[in-house]
């Protein structure tokens, strides 16, 4: 439904599986007993969890199955109840996934199914009293909106909104560049690049600047995009018109800056879009992010530039540090202004650390414990 090729499907099955049995150990570890705390006058303080309430979750079409599942079950398993709102374009994935929770055992009124237009559906659910948090995955316009309407309530209700950002790959001259072509070319193409973490900018230091790019290019030409259900291909289709026309509006603004455009038979049924890699001397020319297959690069001198650069957007999700010196990678990494940072590895998701970002990214944090105890109520009783 959602275009995913074979293999991205797979994932997307492994991840929501991993997040049951993930959130499963850490509730029992968090919830199962009372933590009992001397206080500074000798009194007792037991401290218990319990939910929140009802909780609203809002999940995107791009991980239709593992970020609905994760956003039900940590809500769930923190002691609330949840009505889920997925995204329009998988409305049938998540009515799928939903009779399945309800065939392993999960009581009906715990978890209500919401299909429909956001737009509509949203302002209705988030105005209404007995919603006592929103977990969100998706645009940052969309989170500020949710954001200005729980504004309204009375009450404050809590928000955790994950959305894009202009995920940088830092690359230095030490860096292996066979290894920075494969997990550019992963990072920034795989999923049509619609993934919040996906590579958006790709920043490489002069030394190795044109051995990099000649690389790169001779591996987006062999990437095949095609029909998602064919074992052989490499990136399918965009999820919908809309998300085309946005990306060609794009690609067309800056048409003689791009560097290599990958092909595809152009009688394919659907909203294909090439893997395009663009050049250009000034990243404030990119006013937003662009969810596609679309990935910028930019030469740098020093640390200190790429770090500057890095750091000049309003956004700060994810981002990288490639290099042969892992000192020095550490320390870029400790200078970036993003919520995660890898050194010598392509821009993933590992359930067991909090995932979010700062800025326009978001706030709060998906996966890990963290997830868990922001929407429970730490309850303390003195004796």
């Amino acid at each position: 439904e959602a275009g995913k090729t074979i293999i991205d499907s797979i994932n997307d099955l492994r991840e929501a599986a991993d997040f049951c049995y993930y959130y499963l150990a850490e509730a029992k570890k968090l919830f199962s007993e009372e933590i009992i705390l001397n206080g500074p006058t000798g009194e007792k303080n037991k401290l218990f969890y319990e939910g929140k309430g009802v909780i609203f979750a809002i999940s995107p079409w791009n991980f239709p199955i593992a970020i609905f599942v994760g956003q039900v079950v940590s809500c769930l398993l923190s002691g609330n109840t949840v009505i889920a709102k997925p995204a329009e374009q998988t409305s049938i994935i998540a009515y799928e996934v939903t009779k399945l929770l309800f065939k392993a055992g999960l009581p009906a009124k715990a978890l209500q199914l919401l299909l429909g237009e956001g737009e509509k559906i949203g302002p209705i659910v988030i105005k209404n009293n007995k919603i006592k948090g929103v977990v969100f995955t998706g645009s940052c316009e969309t989170a500020k909106i949710i954001q200005n309407q729980l504004n309204q309530r009375e009450e404050i209700v809590t928000l955790s909104a994950e959305t894009g950002g202009q995920n940088f790959m830092i690359v230095d001259s030490s860096a292996l560049t066979e290894q920075v072509v494969d997990d550019a070319i992963e990072s920034g193409f795989n999923a049509a690049g619609q993934r919040c973490s996906a590579l958006r900018i790709l920043a490489i230091q002069e030394e190795v600047y044109d051995k990099t790019i000649e690389m790169l290019i001779g591996a987006t030409n062999k990437i095949k995009v095609g029909m998602p259900n064919l074992i052989d291909t490499d990136i399918g289709p965009v999820i919908d018109i809309e998300a085309k026309d946005k990306i060609e509006n794009h690609l067309n603004k800056f048409k003689n800056k791009i560097l290599v455009q990958g092909n595809y038979d152009q009688n394919l049924n659907g909203y294909f879009v090439s893997p395009t890699v663009i050049e250009i001397s000034n990243l404030k020319d990119i006013k937003e992010e662009i969810f596609g297959p679309v990935v910028t690069i930019h030469p740098f001198g020093t640390d200190e530039e790429a770090i500057k650069m890095a750091n000049c957007t309003d956004y700060g999700l994810a981002g990288s540090v490639w290099t042969g010196d892992s000192e020095r990678g550490t320390k870029v990494a400790e200078k970036m202004e993003t919520g995660m940072v890898w050194v010598n590895t392509w821009l993933h998701r590992d359930l067991r650390v909090p995932f979010g970002g700062v800025k326009n990214s978001g706030v709060g944090r998906e996966g890990g414990r963290w997830s868990l105890g922001f929407f429970s109520e730490a309850v303390n009783i003195c004796v």
